[in-house]
């Protein structure tokens, strides 16, 4: 690749990444002017770590579709052509965990919730279980589509056990096991299931793709709200009140030595090795054939350690602050609550309608569906409902109701249209619950809840703080399903009358 090549795209990375982030910052940018009215505390760091942010995920998108998901689509098909079963649900598992361990989002997720927690709750502790959670259930997901059940089968059953725990796990983890299970498929994992779901379906004789293909994010979403709840009932011991540890790094530490980044990096890379790892066991020693394209391959995975890296930076000195300036000053005297849920909504649909997972599982309904579900309807729904339930998530931090009593009826609703929705749509209304927030989103959303709870007298910042994300993946799942209803009664509607003319 030549010097103009390279510079052609690297300018084309940045102009998507850009495209991203922009709903983003004009939000930011219009709330500060007409609400807060005040500049940032440290308005340089918050510009570099959103400018970090933005390489970083733009190096990080180009080695995913570089590396990871060419790598894991062709074994998806080698493996079901071969019929080798066991080795698939291996596979499955393997790659599920491995892409959740490096999910940016459940990254976000688990530092915040290592701070509010006093350090109780280890955001590696939190990462390991949930990649657990979403392992196990990819492969009960590809059981499903290889055996050709019915989805809603093992979806009801799943969120009734989820019901269950949410009355004997410890407050602090609930709200933190659904909004876990919001971000576990996001801009790795959910592309990555997608294509692995569509694909099997695709493959195998009998399988219909829109019915059988989608559902696999909806395992993945699924199962760290059941695995968290029941590590919660086992193993978690509160922190002490007061113990709350910083996370957010001070003016001193800003100044990184080379050793300390290098550190970092180096981390970030071991954090990386079981993808590289499963990938390189499939093909050499399960399918036995050498690499495609072995030099794409270590070009990519070193675009996605690079571009993770720089994007966690970016988190540390960018993002989190900002949701933070945003919180603040938001609840500042002066500014009417309305403000608050205004923001939280545009942040909600603006970032949501951006979110490249979103737009892959949109690309690939609209081409499954034959163009009967169109993407940019799909995407748009889906974001009108993130921004609802953000609103009705900072209703219930405000108000300090139980998130019990507020999640359990409407997963209960969601249960009961599953029955009542027309077949195609289901597993795509369930996908699109789990692949709601976006990287960019999930900081400033996080910000917000814990912010609103620590700001609200009588509010716990780890009981009530999370949860905001739990919101914005069920509202677009009866938003989703409802479409679907309404649109099929309106066909047969059409189709009656039709019928009915001289």
């Amino acid at each position: 690749m030549g010097l103009s090549s390279l510079v052609r795209v690297i300018r084309e990375l940045l102009h998507e990444a850009a495209r991203d982030l922009a709903p983003t910052l004009i939000v930011v940018v219009l709330f500060q002017v007409f609400f807060i009215q005040r500049m940032p505390d440290s308005p340089a760091a918050l510009i570099g770590g959103f400018a970090i942010v933005l390489i970083g995920l733009a190096l990080f998108v180009k080695g995913l579709d570089a590396a990871i998901f060419p790598a894991g689509e062709t074994m998806a098909f080698d493996f079901a052509r071969r019929g080798s079963f066991l080795w698939l649900m291996l596979f499955a598992f393997c790659i599920s965990f491995a892409s959740v361990a490096a999910e940016p989002a459940l990254m976000a997720v688990a530092y915040k919730a290592e701070a509010v927690s006093g350090g109780s709750m280890g955001a590696l502790t939190l990462r390991m279980v949930a990649a657990l959670g979403v392992g196990l259930a990819v492969m009960l997901g590809v059981w499903r589509i290889v055996l050709g059940h019915s989805i809603g089968n093992y979806l009801i059953p799943g969120y009734l056990i989820v019901i269950v725990l949410t009355v004997f796990s410890p407050p602090q983890l609930v709200g933190l096991a659904f909004d876990s299970g919001g971000v576990v498929a996001s801009t790795v994992t959910a592309p990555l299931l997608t294509a692995l779901g569509v694909g099997l379906a695709t493959s195998i004789r009998g399988r219909n793709p829109m019915l059988d293909g989608f559902g696999l994010i909806a395992f993945g979403a699924l199962a760290p709200m059941i695995i968290i709840q029941i590590y919660g009932i086992l193993f978690f011991v509160p922190a002490a009140q007061g113990n709350a540890v910083l996370m957010m790094p001070s003016d001193d530490q800003h100044q990184y030595a080379a050793l300390e980044l290098l550190v970092d990096f180096l981390i970030m890379v071991r954090n990386l090795l079981p993808i590289i790892a499963v990938v390189l066991f499939s093909s050499f020693v399960i399918l036995r054939r050498p690499l495609a394209d072995p030099k794409g391959l270590a070009v990519g995975m070193v675009l996605v350690a690079v571009g993770l890296f720089l994007f966690d930076e970016g988190l540390q000195v960018g993002l989190f602050p900002l949701g933070d300036e945003m919180t603040n000053g938001l609840m500042r005297d002066g500014v009417p609550m309305w403000a608050v849920y205004l923001y939280g909504f545009l942040i909600g649909f603006a970032t949501t309608m951006a979110e490249p997972a979103l737009i892959a599982l949109s690309i690939k309904a609209d081409e499954v569906s034959l163009g009967q579900l169109k993407g940019l309807w799909l995407r748009t729904l889906v974001s009108i409902g993130v921004g609802i339930g953000i609103v009705f998530g900072c209703a219930r931090i405000i108000d300090g109701i139980n998130i019990a009593y507020w999640l359990i009826p409407g997963y209960l609703l969601v249960l009961a249209m599953t029955k009542f929705a027309p077949d195609f749509i289901v597993p795509i209304a369930y996908d699109c619950g789990g692949v709601t927030t976006s990287t960019v989103t999930v900081p400033l959303v996080t910000a917000l809840g814990v912010g609103l709870a620590e700001r609200t007298p009588g509010r716990d910042p780890m009981i009530d703080g999370f949860g905001l994300i739990a919101f914005a993946s069920l509202l677009p799942m009866i938003i989703v399903m409802s479409y679907g209803m309404l649109a099929t009664w309106l066909l047969r509607s059409r189709t009656l009358k039709e019928k009915q003319r001289p």
